[in-house]
């Protein structure tokens, strides 16, 4: 980790909830990948201490059932995102899109930083 991983855990788990909305279009579309994105206004809000990164945990559409999930925060260097975004995919197949439903994440861990890969296939 670039900080003390320390700080880090302080902080977690980290509970935040927001209104699903539309992202880039780029997870489910180019790389298979269906991703849950949270306002601006959520990303804002996240610890300062949280590293740009790869973290898993756990999410909840809508107050249902608890999913496994993984969620990108950070710029997505692959992409040049000039905002940071906190994007979620959640393990599980939710048979039609879920805009404007509220989704509720658990962050655990950290799993590795944020990397750009040679190709979209990586």
């Amino acid at each position: 980790w670039e900080r003390d991983n320390g700080v880090m855990e302080a902080v977690l788990p980290y509970w935040t909830k927001g209104e699903v909305v539309r992202g880039f279009g780029r997870g489910s579309k180019q790389l298979g990948i269906p991703t849950a994105n949270f306002p601006q206004s959520t990303v804002d809000q996240a610890p300062s201490c949280l590293d740009a990164g790869v973290y898993y945990g756990w999410a909840s559409v809508d107050g249902g059932a608890v999913y496994k999930m993984v969620m990108s925060l950070g710029w997505n260097p692959q992409y040049q995102n000039e905002k940071k975004s906190m994007e979620t995919h959640i393990l599980y197949e939710f048979p039609d899109d879920f805009y404007g439903s509220e989704l509720a994440i658990c962050v655990a861990g950290y799993v590795r930083k944020e990397a750009k890969f040679g190709s979209l296939g990586r």
